[in-house]
C-alpha cells in the first residue's frame, strides 16, 4: 500500500508544496506521527488539522508518512471516532478542491487508530511500524510522538517510548509535551527529572503555542532588521515602560478542575507572557538560528529578573468564579477559591540598559474585549502648544499586535513619529488601507503596519518546526526551570491573599486600572465592596507589632511580613543615622535561610536604602568556595546585593578559600577578616549586626560544646560545628559585642520550642552559645514572630 501512495504522492509535485521545511529536516524517509490522545480535544481542535497541512507541505519532499491516533479505547470503539475527526480537516494556502480531494484521501488511507495503554502496545505499534519499514523497504527517517494527555502521564508514557518503541539506525526521536510543564519550581523539577529517565533534552519538544505566533515568532527577527532604528531607544533613556497583555472575555467554565489548580498566572503569564518578555528584551543574538545562543541570551534576562513579591502584584477573580467552582467541584455553598482570574504583575531586570523601566504582564478571563499585544511605549520629549494631535506629540509606540481586538488580524505597529521600519521579509507586507480602527490609543493612520501575507494556523507552524528539529520555537529543561524560579516566591507569597472580586466584561469599568509606584503596582481604586460571602469563613489575625522584653532584652514580635518589614525598616533607620553622623554604615549579616524573607523586602521595598555608604559584612561563613549553593556569602548576593547598587568595594565576603585551601589555619583567613574589619571599622564596632539561632542554641558559627569563651581574644575565628572541625569561619563574641546593635531574628513554629527554653535558662554559654550575646554598649533587640513566639 505504502509504495501505491509514495508513487502517487510522487506525482502530485507538480501541484506545489512548501520547500522550507524539506530544507530543515534532516533527511528523507519515513516518519511515524502517534498522538497520544488522538481523539481528545486538543487534537480534535488543532492537531490533526496542523499534521493534515504538515502532510500537504511534505508531498514533495521525499519523506513518507503514516499516522497514528493513540487512545486508551478498543480499536472497534477508538477508530470510528478518529475518522470522524480527520474527515474535518481542510485544506489551506489556496490549494484546489480536485488536488485537496486526493490529499485527504491518502492522509485517511495513511492513518490508522491504535490502542495504547499498556507497555506490550507500545510494542506492538513498535513492531506494526519495524514491519512496514521492511514490506515497503523504506528508510526511517524518525517518529513523532505528540504527548496530547494530562502531564501526570508523560513520565510513564515516555518510559514505554524509551523501553519500547525508539526507532533505530540513526533516525530521530521527537516527544512533544503540552503545558502544563508542573505547578512550581519544585513540580518542574520533579517532572524534568522523571522525564530525563526517558528522554534527552533534545528529544523533548515543550510546546508553548504563542511562540508559534506570527507576530511573536517575528519580534527577534524585526528587532534584528531594525537594529540601526532601534539600538540608540531600546534602553532607559528612551523606554517609558514595556506592557504585555492578553485580555479574554470568556470565563473558564468546563475547565475548573483544571483551572481551580492554576490560575491566571500559571496558565499564562508564567509561560507565555514571560516568554514575550524574554524574547522583548533579550540581548540579540549573532546567529538567529543558534539555539544554544538564543537560550543562553533568555536565561540571562530570567536571571537579572528582580525578585517578585507581593507588592509586585495584583490579583483578582471575576464574580461567577465561585458558583462555578462550587459547581464544577461539587462543593457546599460557603467554599471560598482565592484562585485569580486576573493578575497585572511589575517586574524590573536588574541592568543597566533597562534599569528602572517598568514591565507589565497583565492577564485575565471575563475582561471588557479579547485581544493580545506587547507594546513599547517609549518617552516623548516634543509639547505641542496648540495643536496637541500633531503626530510629533502623540505617544511613540511599538505594538506586537498577536491578533483579535479592534484589529483582528496579527500585526507589528509602529509609530510614524519613531522611524519607517524595514519589512521584514516577503512573508510580511505593508498595510496600506488604512481605516478609523484605533490601535492602543491611536489611528492606524499613524502607523507603519506590517502584517503576514498569509495567515499560520499556530499549532500547524509550530508543527512544521518539530518535523525540523527547529528547538528554539519550544521551551528547553533550563529555559522552565528558570521562568519557575521567578515566579515560585510570587506564587507563594500570593497563596493566601483574596483577590478583587469584578463583575465582567464592560461591567469591570475602571476596577482593575493599576497604579505605580516605584517597583510597586497597586489597584488605582482602594475602595472596593466585597460582599461576606465572596470573604468566607478565613478570619484575619488581629495582632499588632508587640513590643516587650525576652530574657531582659527588647524584644518585637510581629505576624511574619510585619516583623520582616519591621526589622528592614529598623536597618534602614540605623543606616540613615550613622551616615548622617559618621558617613558610613557597616552592617554584619549572618547566613541560612531565616534571613531570606529579609534580604527580599530589602531588595524589593526599600529603594531609598542608602547602599552607596553601606559596607555588608558576614556575621559567618561555611567552609566552601563562595560560588557554591551553601555559601552564606552566594545566598546573600542571590538574594540581596545582585539586587541593589552597592559598589563591590563595600562587599566583605570572608577569606575562606586562600591558596587553594579551605579554612587552613596556617593561612590565616581569620586574621586575614579581623585586619580588614580593624582598618575599615571605627574601634572594631559594627553599626548594626544581624544574628539567627539555631535548634541548638548556637549562634553565627559558635556552637555548644565548642569552648566559645576561649576565642575572646580575637574577633574572627574557624570554629568547628557538631559535625566536621573547622567547617565555618565566625565572628566571635567579642566582635558582636561590640556592635552598636544586634539584632537576633527567630521565626516559624520549628523555633517556639526553643524560644520556650531559652525564656527559662539562665546564661550558659557552653549549653546555649546565644545567651553569650550581650552588647557591651550597645542594644541587642529579639525579632520574634509569632509562631515562634507563641506557637
Amino acid at each position: 500500500m505504502f509504495v501505491t501512495v509514495f508513487l502517487l504522492l510522487v506525482t502530485l509535485c507538480a501541484w506545489g508544496g512548501n520547500g522550507e521545511e524539506r530544507q530543515e529536516a534532516q533527511r528523507p524517509g519515513h516518519v511515524s506521527v502517534v498522538i497520544v490522545g488522538g481523539t481528545g480535544d486538543l487534537a480534535k481542535k488543532y492537531l490533526w488539522q496542523g499534521f493534515f497541512q504538515l502532510y500537504v507541505n511534505q508531498v514533495s519532499s521525499g519523506n513518507t508518512f503514516s499516522f497514528y491516533g493513540g487512545g486508551l479505547s478498543l480499536a472497534d470503539s477508538g477508530t470510528p471516532v478518529l475518522f470522524e475527526i480527520l474527515k474535518a480537516v481542510s485544506c489551506q494556502n489556496k490549494v484546489s478542491a480536485e488536488r485537496c480531494a486526493l490529499l485527504k484521501e491518502q492522509f485517511l488511507r495513511l492513518s490508522q487508530y491504535r490502542q495504547l495503554k499498556t507497555l506490550e502496545d507500545y510494542q506492538d505499534l513498535a513492531n506494526h511500524i519495524e514491519k512496514q519499514l521492511q514490506e515497503e523497504g523504506m528508510k526511517e527517517a524518525g517518529r513523532l510522538f505528540y504527548l496530547s494527555v494530562p502531564a501526570f502521564a508523560y513520565a510513564d508514557i515516555a518510559d514505554k517510548i524509551n523501553n519500547s518503541c525508539r526507532p533505530t539506525s540513526g533516525a530521530w526521536l521527537r516527544v512533544v509535551l503540552e503545558k502544563p510543564f508542573g505547578h512550581d519550581l519544585r513540580s518542574a523539577q520533579i517532572l524534568s527529572s522523571q522525564l530525563a529517565i526517558s528522554l534527552k533534552d533534545e528529544e523533548m519538544y515543550r510546546i508553548d503555542h504563542y511562540l508559534g505566533k506570527q507576530v511573536v515568532a517575528n519580534i527577534l527577527p524585526f528587532r534584528i532588521e531594525n537594529k540601526k532604528f532601534l539600538d540608540p531607544i531600546w534602553n532607559k533613556h528612551h523606554i517609558e515602560r514595556v506592557e504585555i497583555v492578553l485580555k479574554e472575555t470568556l470565563d473558564v467554565r468546563g475547565r475548573i478542575p483544571f483551572y481551580d489548580q492554576y490560575g491566571v498566572i500559571r496558565d499564562v503569564l508564567q509561560n507565555h507572557l514571560t516568554e514575550v518578555m524574554a524574547l522583548l528584551t533579550m540581548r540579540l543574538p549573532l546567529k538567529l538560528s543558534s539555539n544554544k545562543e538564543v537560550l543562553q541570551n533568555k536565561l540571562k534576562v530570567f536571571s537579572s529578573i528582580l525578585p517578585l513579591g507581593k507588592n509586585q502584584a495584583v490579583i483578582g477573580q471575576y464574580q461567577s468564579y465561585k458558583a462555578e467552582v462550587q459547581q464544577e467541584q461539587n462543593k457546599t455553598k460557603d467554599h471560598n477559591s482565592l484562585t485569580p482570574t486576573y493578575a497585572a504583575v511589575l517586574m524590573h531586570i536588574d541592568e543597566a540598559q533597562y534599569e528602572g523601566v517598568p514591565i507589565l504582564l497583565i492577564s485575565g478571563k471575563m475582561l471588557d474585549e479579547r485581544v493580545g499585544y506587547a507594546r513599547i511605549l517609549f518617552k516623548n520629549d516634543a509639547f505641542c502648544l496648540a495643536n496637541h494631535k500633531a503626530i510629533h506629540c502623540k505617544p511613540k509606540q511599538i505594538i506586537f499586535h498577536f491578533g483579535h481586538g479592534t484589529l483582528q488580524y496579527p500585526a507589528i505597529l509602529v509609530s510614524k513619529n519613531l522611524f519607517k521600519p524595514v519589512l521584514l521579509n516577503s512573508e510580511w507586507k505593508e498595510v496600506m488601507e488604512h481605516t478609523d480602527v484605533n490601535v492602543v490609543g491611536l489611528p492606524m493612520s499613524d502607523y507603519y503596519v506590517h502584517t503576514p501575507t498569509e495567515q499560520h494556523d499556530t499549532y500547524t507552524e509550530l508543527i512544521s518546526h518539530i518535523f525540523a528539529g527547529r528547538s528554539n520555537s519550544f521551551i528547553s529543561t533550563e529555559n522552565l526551570l528558570a521562568s519557575w524560579e521567578i515566579w515560585t516566591p510570587l506564587l507563594s507569597s500570593l497563596a493566601t491573599t483574596f483577590p478583587r472580586i469584578y463583575p465582567g466584561g464592560a461591567d469591570n469599568g475602571d476596577l482593575l486600572d493599576i497604579r505605580l509606584k516605584g517597583r510597586e503596582v497597586s489597584y488605582n481604586s482602594e475602595v472596593v465592596i466585597i460582599s461576606p460571602d465572596q470573604v468566607g469563613s478565613t478570619s484575619a489575625n488581629n495582632f499588632q507589632v508587640m513590643q516587650g522584653k525576652f530574657r531582659s532584652a527588647d524584644m518585637i514580635s510581629a505576624w511574619a511580613e510585619e516583623l520582616v518589614e519591621r526589622l528592614a525598616a529598623d536597618i534602614q533607620e540605623a543606616a540613615e543615622a550613622s551616615i548622617r553622623e559618621g558617613g558610613v554604615f557597616h552592617l554584619a549579616l549572618s547566613g541560612g535561610s531565616t534571613p531570606l524573607a529579609l534580604f527580599h523586602t530589602l531588595a524589593l521595598n526599600h529603594f531609598s536604602f542608602p547602599w552607596r555608604n553601606t559596607h555588608v559584612w558576614m556575621v559567618d561563613e561555611r567552609c566552601v568556595p563562595l560560588s557554591e549553593l551553601d555559601s552564606n556569602f552566594n545566598t546573600l548576593h542571590d538574594h540581596l546585593l545582585q539586587h541593589v547598587r552597592i559598589p563591590y568595594y563595600n562587599i566583605h565576603p570572608m577569606p575562606v578559600l586562600l591558596n587553594q585551601r579551605l579554612c587552613v589555619e596556617e593561612d590565616g583567613g581569620a586574621q586575614l577578616y579581623e585586619k580588614e574589619i580593624s582598618k575599615l571599622v571605627n574601634s572594631s564596632s559594627f553599626h548594626f549586626v544581624l544574628l539567627g539561632v539555631g535548634y541548638d542554641g548556637h549562634t553565627a558559627s559558635l556552637f555548644p560544646g565548642s569552648k566559645v569563651t576561649e576565642l575572646e581574644n580575637s574577633l574572627v575565628a574557624l570554629t568547628e560545628s557538631p559535625v566536621k572541625p573547622h567547617q565555618r569561619m565566625s565572628l566571635t563574641f567579642s566582635a558582636i559585642n561590640r556592635a552598636q546593635k544586634v539584632a537576633l531574628l527567630v521565626m516559624g513554629k520549628g523555633k517556639h520550642e526553643l524560644i520556650t527554653q531559652l525564656s527559662r535558662v539562665k546564661d550558659n554559654p557552653e549549653k546555649w552559645p546565644v545567651t553569650s550575646v550581650k552588647p557591651a554598649d550597645g542594644r541587642l533587640v529579639w525579632y520574634l514572630d509569632y509562631d515562634a513566639l507563641l506557637g
